[in-house]
């Protein structure tokens, strides 16, 4: 990747190129991409760096994927299943002794399979690394790229398939070039050691970070796609801030201990949740980039104010998923351990605070899951009473 294209490793830097594509963005498949770049097997771009790679018969390298949870093992599984070299790293020393075991078990929306998978420790990891898939809690973000920076080489990528805005720190810790974007959206859930239930279909995203259409993402689409569809986008910050966005309505269901159609149709809830996007829409709008709508999530429905049209389009989403309630939800009722909410809700305030935007509602949001997380406060609807009394 030319050294012009991206400088500096931050999400916020609009080059030339983005500003003139900020109201539209390239969703292309593999093969329209391939029509006009040509065969991309064994390719390689003068002067560029961190290139994904192709091997015999234009086969991928091998993917490491560090974090087999719920994201990095259902989609992990698929690409096993596929034919595709996969090395799972994860902490969880049962999980990987089970996957080596017995396999990774895969069950619900599509059925239920077991492939035949190796998986290793942080410490048991050794390089080089050719393409890694980031799949940690955004929290964990910082201590998983420090058990993998001294097996990158200087052609290693980075793509993280987390929740939040890490894009960011992969790119001011390996390096732009190194890191790619991605936006992802499937229900999954941990179930135990070795077991990952596929709870709902959704959408995968790739991007690089200046913008560009590169032919390492014409690649890693096509892999990916063994799992569902791939999408390459020209805007990865715009669909970034839509998720960061419509997360701040995903933490909000956890208040309640009902599933996230129910929740949203709360009279009470419903009033808040409107006016909880429009306080985070705030931020990428000063930003100046275009939030985009996805999947279930449509942002220009609530800066309109059609806010039960926007929530009736995700509790339909909801209605029809095995996973009814949201990863927030599941880590406070059922994992018992922190959630993303600081690395989540609490970058979009930090981020907004910075631009001089107030933001009320999500700090009081902050304040009420982290009482969730002590035990200090019960899952109920009337939650929403005392988020939206911060408005009064």
């Amino acid at each position: 990747m030319s050294s012009k294209r991206f400088r500096q490793p931050c999400a916020y830097t609009i080059t030339p190129v983005m500003r003139k594509i900020k109201p539209f963005f390239l969703l292309l498949t593999a093969s329209r991409l391939q029509d006009r770049m040509g065969s991309i097997s064994g390719v390689t771009m003068p002067g560029s760096k961190g290139l994904y790679r192709t091997g015999k018969e234009g086969r991928s390298m091998p993917l490491t994927i560090y974090g087999a949870g719920a994201i990095g093992g259902s989609l992990g599984a698929y690409l096993v299943r596929a034919g595709e070299a996969v090395l799972f790293v994860d902490n969880n020393r049962e999980h990987v002794q089970a996957i080596n075991t017995h396999g990774l078990k895969i069950d619900g929306v599509r059925g239920e399979f077991v492939v035949s998978a190796k998986a290793v420790l942080p410490s048991e990891l050794s390089g080089p690394l050719e393409t890694v898939l980031l799949a940690v809690k955004s929290q964990h973000t910082v201590d998983a790229l420090s058990q993998l920076l001294p097996h990158l080489t200087p052609a290693s990528l980075v793509v993280s398939l987390q929740n939040g805005l890490n894009e960011e720190i992969i790119a001011q810790r390996i390096g732009a070039e190194r890191t790619i974007g991605a936006f992802i959206n499937w229900a999954a859930d941990y179930i135990g050691p070795g077991h990952i239930r596929h709870g709902g279909e959704g959408s995968l995203y790739l991007g690089e970070l200046d913008g560009s259409i590169s032919p390492r993402l014409v690649q890693l689409q096509k892999t990916l796609s063994a799992f569902l569809p791939v999408q390459i986008t020209s805007n990865i910050w715009g669909y970034l801030w839509a998720k960061q966005v419509y997360g701040s309505l995903l933490f909000a269901t956890a208040l309640a201990d009902l599933p996230v159609y129910e929740v949203v149709a709360d009279p009470v809830a419903h009033a808040v949740l409107g006016d909880l996007i429009r306080e985070a829409m705030q931020v990428p709008a000063a930003l100046g980039i275009s939030v985009e709508s996805f999947d279930e999530f449509d942002p220009l429905l609530f800066q309109q104010h059609r806010d039960e049209e926007a929530l009736e389009k995700i509790a339909t989403h909801f209605r029809g998923q095995i996973k009814t309630k949201t990863g927030v939800w599941r880590d406070i009722a059922v994992r018992r351990r922190r959630t993303e909410v600081e690395g989540i809700i609490g970058m979009t305030v930090q981020k907004g605070e910075a631009l001089g935007l107030s933001l009320p509602l999500h700090r009081q949001l902050i304040r009420l899951i982290h009482e969730l997380e002590e035990g200090k406060r019960s899952m109920d609807l009337q939650n929403f009473q005392v988020l939206g009394a911060i408005q009064s």
